[in-house]
């Protein structure tokens, strides 16, 4: 596949899961990578026979290799035979199983879908489902006769959606009365395409997550197997900037502040002094919630014209590196001011973190240096995570 420009779109992708009521671990696993030499955005999700951990075991095993052999242009059906090979057997000698879909995006936009067993793979253009060619590939070695490889290939546009599952997804329901037989696919993409007819700029988030309740009503609330569903949505990026810390010189303030000001979307404030600064230089008043309702020992967030919110600095961007860090289909996120910052942070595609490395000298405090590393620490820690495990586009620029 070609790695060169930029198709000037941002790739959402959202993942919702839910395991039987009473099994610690999910037989469905989902694993992901964006490759730092060519930039490629690979997804993998296995589903491992049965559920519970022997499941998850068999699950993590396919998926773990699968996004290994990928990143090194492994053929899919050699891959397949090593991750076959690879997986235990029972103690019964039957063969252990795990489905799994690979899912591979250049930079460009070309799409490569791998898919063994799991559900057909959906791909929604202009409202309507759309159908790339499918070729197979027969997996390799003599055990593996008559197993099939489906694959598609197709340069994505934007707008364009790609929603992957488990079986949990078309089989739920499967012996009620409403869907004797499953969901079943035909109307899984009739309910797709119902929802992104009415909300045509649904979020992956939102739809991903739709689905996944759909399905788990379908089980009367109390899903009966593993159940993933994924979506991916070539959109628009939404673009926001954080920033934090005052620049390392002072004559440089005009300039940052002109920096801050020219940009075209969304921007946030953590640290007082920087807040200080802008406020001096744009002729604007920070004005303290005053009302807020403490949750945490953080003080308050604070409002300025033309800036989402004004936060405490270094404690601030702690607390939202932990919640990026725990954060889950089950998160439910409040209204403290870290919380706040991370939905901002959700919410967008496109992030500029713009840190200033000044140490305030005038505080004759010997903790400040510490306090520029521990800051320079911390936001290295949230881009990492917003990149691979939230898939954003981030850039820092420190002055």
């Amino acid at each position: 596949m070609v790695t060169t420009n930029n198709p000037g779109y941002h790739v959402e992708i959202d993942v919702q899961q839910k395991k039987p009521k009473g099994e610690i671990a999910c037989g469905d696993v989902f694993e992901s990578s964006i490759t730092k030499e060519e930039s490629r955005t690979i997804l993998v999700l296995s589903d491992g026979i049965g559920h519970g951990i022997r499941a998850n075991v068999l699950g993590t095993l396919t998926a773990t290799m699968a996004l290994k052999y990928t990143k090194l242009h492994t053929k899919p059906e050699v891959a397949a035979r090593i991750i076959m090979e690879a997986l235990p057997k029972s103690n019964d000698g039957k063969e252990n199983y795990a489905t799994f879909t690979i899912i591979e995006i250049d930079p460009e936009g070309y799409v490569r879908i791998i898919n063994y067993d799991n559900p057909t793979v959906l791909i929604l253009r202009n409202g309507k489902l759309f159908q790339p060619k499918e070729y197979e590939l027969k997996i390799r070695g003599e055990a593996n006769l008559g197993k099939l490889l489906r694959c598609r290939e197709f340069k994505a546009f934007k707008e364009d959606r790609i929603i992957f599952m488990s079986d949990g997804v078309p089989q739920s329901g499967l012996g009620n009365n409403r869907f004797p037989l499953g969901w079943g696919m035909e109307k899984i993409e009739n309910f797709i395409l119902n929802q992104v007819g009415r909300m045509p700029d649904i979020s992956a988030t939102k739809l991903s997550r739709k689905i996944l309740n759909q399905a788990v009503m379908n089980d009367n609330f109390s899903v009966k197997d593993d159940t993933t569903c994924g979506v991916i949505y070539f959109r628009e990026p939404r673009k926001f900037m954080l920033i934090t810390g005052p620049p390392f010189y002072k004559i440089k303030d005009y300039d940052f502040v002109g920096r801050v000001q020219g940009f075209k979307g969304k921007k946030i404030i953590c640290g007082g002094t920087t807040a200080e600064i802008i406020a001096r230089e744009l002729n604007l008043e920070v004005n303290i919630q005053h009302g807020e309702k403490k949750a945490t020992a953080l003080p308050p967030s604070a409002t300025m014209s033309g800036f989402e919110m004004v936060t405490e600095g270094i404690l601030t961007l702690g607390k939202v590196e932990d919640i990026l860090e725990n954060y889950d289909s089950d998160t439910k996120l409040q209204d403290s001011p870290p919380e706040q910052v991370v939905k901002l942070l959700l919410q967008h595609d496109s992030i500029d973190i713009i840190v200033g490395t000044r140490i305030n000298w005038a505080h004759q405090d010997p903790e400040q240096p510490l306090e520029l590393e521990l800051r320079k620490f911390v936001v290295k820690r949230i881009v990492k995570i917003l990149v691979h495990k939230f898939f954003k586009k981030v850039k820092v620029e420190y002055v």
